[in-house]
């Protein structure tokens, strides 16, 4: 049963990386893959809050809804993969090695402050 929470969370997450995505590209209107960059950001700071959420509180099949389904598919590491590519192809080195530094590093620090925003709410 497992599989079918994964399966809803994974359509819930794809929905929702189209929308966000979509969103904030058309609103900033730039080259860059801000959309790209801002759900996996995103989604970085909700696996930091959500695994520690979900250790004490929250029964599995949420944790499969929430951790493997929608932010399996909300982040795009893939998208990613091939934004720099692409990059790296149209010789834009600078850009390429931007996107890679702002999605890792950005990433690793939401996720670094979704783990602390837990703590800070649950005072543990």
């Amino acid at each position: 049963m497992t599989w079918l929470y994964v399966g809803l969370g994974g359509f819930f997450g794809a929905l929702s990386r189209f929308l966000i995505s979509g969103f904030v590209q058309k609103l900033l209107q730039t080259t860059f893959p801000v959309g790209t960059l801002t759900v996996n950001v995103l989604g970085s700071f909700l696996i930091g809050f959500l695994v520690l959420l979900f250790e004490t509180l929250i029964a599995p099949e949420w944790k499969a809804f929430f951790v493997t389904g929608f932010l399996g598919a909300l982040t795009t590491f893939s998208t990613f993969s091939y934004e720099t590519v692409v990059f790296i192809q149209e010789g834009l080195w600078i850009k390429a090695l931007l996107n890679v530094l702002l999605n890792v590093l950005l990433c690793l620090l939401a996720t670094l402050l979704g783990m602390a925003t837990y703590r800070f709410i649950f005072k543990v």
